[in-house]
């Protein structure tokens, strides 16, 4: 599986960006998504979660609650977060994965086997 994320960018505190992440898989429906995050000089830390096929179910970092939406459009393989009222802390590179059921431990790197390349998410102050 292949995934490309894409969406990142530059953005001032209080705004806002949705992420994209498109698989080239297409039975993408049957993989839970999940996405993380890695600022600089920081190891990279959960962010989200989505289960496979409806999505019915979703986790979130704390820091996430309240403020990041993931979401699914299995007609288009993509898994999206959206970032509301984002802050310079939340500065990081930002990395969709994706793995078969089941996951187990859906806030570990570990779950996941298949990892896009990163989008890069900078918020000024």
């Amino acid at each position: 599986v292949q995934l490309q994320a894409s969406g990142g960018g530059l953005v001032q505190s209080g705004g806002s960006l949705r992420l994209s992440c498109t698989a080239s898989e297409p039975t993408f429906k049957n993989y839970a998504m999940g996405w993380f995050r890695q600022a600089p000089g920081k190891q990279r830390s959960f962010v989200a979660y989505i289960t496979n096929y409806s999505g019915s179910n979703t986790y979130y970092a704390d820091f996430a609650k309240g403020r990041f939406t993931v979401s699914r459009d299995n007609a288009k393989n993509t898994v999206y977060l959206q970032m509301n009222n984002l802050k310079p802390e939340d500065t990081a590179v930002y990395s969709c994965a994706a793995n078969l059921p089941p996951v187990h431990n859906w806030y570990a790197e570990s779950e996941y086997s298949y990892w896009g390349q990163g989008t890069q998410v900078t918020v000024s102050s």
